[in-house]
């Protein structure tokens, strides 16, 4: 079968192949109706991207990288398929890279690691320390996905990570929970925000701070959450009447000890998790969860990527002959995305445990 040109799509749409090229590079001053026409065209033709062609005209690749921690964990892959259709709108292709939560592998990102086979890179950082690129200026469009955060002159998307978390302790405590459980805790930068957001929420409740219910645990996974909850079970402290797990997979297991022990959920403990993954309304009883708005996240991100490979291309096109230019990065704070509470069986009551 020949190949479909985008000659051939203007011909088929009735419009000329300038305006083919603007619907299909996402140029936005195109009028809905003409918009339509073409896609309908576009889809009827089956016509495909010329990526290399593209790249030779513009020297862009029409890809961008995105690297999280772990693509077996449920959050970070619903995160990647959010960022997916995000991109697949825009007409850009994303290549997917795994980190394995490496500080080793996160740096060798920050200092243009995947530059040479994408126009700009997505990070969801786990565990690089702010300190290893405190001085370094991004030469390359990069934002930072998530609430780990490894310097201020990296753009970043993400929730209030310190209100989230007080936003599930504070359901917990209208239900009449005070025996309340922090799942979570470790030297991470999430750790220590969903920390705060706990401490902030009990404080406010005049709730005493008791350290036995602070518990760490080494990585936010089912298993941690399991064995903290059955070694907590197994104590000699009295029954805590909630959990406030870090993460959904920490919830998920936590869920299972309490089962595996006798323990009703949520009759004598209640469980809300964050991250609100599909899985989350499968468990038995359904988690209740805060839920990231990730479709938000990753729109978000992609327009403020996109802005700098834009920036990028006109400051390269502005620069004299043999001269390096790089479009500029300016240093913003973290633009906060909305999330909610999803509230399910694991932490609804009928009235407050007395």
């Amino acid at each position: 079968m020949a190949r479909v040109r985008m000659r051939d799509v203007a011909e088929h749409a009735g419009v000329s192949v300038r305006t083919v090229s603007n619907v299909v590079s996402g140029y936005e001053h195109v009028s809905p109706d003409t918009r339509a026409k073409v896609q309908r065209s576009l889809d009827e033709l089956g016509y495909r991207m010329d990526y290399l062609a593209r790249g030779l005209r513009s020297g862009r690749t029409g890809f961008i990288a995105l690297a999280v921690p772990f693509l077996a964990e449920p959050y970070f892959a619903e995160l990647a398929q959010a960022v997916i259709r995000a991109a697949g709108r825009r007409g850009i292709t994303v290549l997917v890279e795994s980190t394995a939560g490496d500080s080793g592998v996160e740096r060798q990102i920050i200092e243009g690691g995947l530059t040479n086979v994408a126009d700009g890179v997505l990070l969801s950082a786990l565990t690089l320390p702010a300190g290893d690129v405190a001085a370094k200026k991004p030469d390359f469009p990069l934002v930072m996905l998530g609430e780990h955060s490894v310097g201020d002159q990296f753009p970043r998307v993400g929730i209030d990570n310190v209100a989230a978390a007080r936003t599930a302790v504070e359901h917990l405590l209208e239900q009449g929970c005070r025996w309340i459980v922090a799942l979570g805790r470790n030297g991470s930068e999430n750790g220590r925000q969903r920390t705060e957001g706990y401490e902030q929420a009990m404080s406010a409740a005049r709730v005493r701070r008791v350290n036995w219910l602070v518990v760490p645990v080494e990585d936010w996974t089912r298993d941690q959450g399991y064995a903290a909850v059955r070694e907590l079970l197994e104590g000699d402290g009295p029954l805590p009447d909630a959990i406030f797990a870090f993460n959904d997979a920490l919830a998920v297991g936590a869920l299972r000890a309490l089962d595996a022990s006798g323990v009703r959920v949520p009759e004598d403990v209640a469980v809300v998790g964050i991250d609100a993954i599909q899985e989350s309304a499968y468990t038995h009883p359904p988690l209740t969860s805060i839920a990231p708005d990730l479709d938000a996240i990753a729109e978000r991100a992609l327009a403020l990527l996109e802005e700098q490979i834009q920036s990028r291309g006109a400051s390269e096109e502005a620069a004299p002959d043999g001269e390096a230019q790089v479009g500029a990065v300016v240093a913003a704070p973290q633009e906060p995305t909305p999330y909610r509470l999803v509230v399910r069986e694991s932490s609804r009551r009928e009235a407050p445990r007395e």
